[in-house]
């Protein structure tokens, strides 16, 4: 609030614009799609039954495809697939 940031004199470190708030909202995206995603879920157990097997399935498939060569993602693949 204005008079706040005046009465504390911080009234050039106040940030306000058109897209001050942005960076902030940006920040939350990954906690909000987790959370539309278990909106789906009627009870708790179901959601825990079905994260806890995702998550496996997920960390064993899942590789970091930018950070490695076509080669190693490859034969990593088959062995996952194996």
């Amino acid at each position: 609030y204005k008079a706040a940031m005046s009465t504390l004199s911080n009234d050039d470190k106040q940030e306000v614009g058109r897209w001050a708030n942005n960076r902030v909202e940006n920040s939350h995206l990954p906690f909000r799609r987790r959370e539309r995603a278990m909106l789906r879920f009627r009870q708790m157990k179901g959601l825990q039954k079905f994260a806890s097997v995702h998550a496996n399935v997920y960390n064993h498939f899942s590789r970091a495809r930018h950070l490695i060569d076509r080669k190693t993602y490859k034969t990593a693949r088959s062995a996952a697939l194996a």
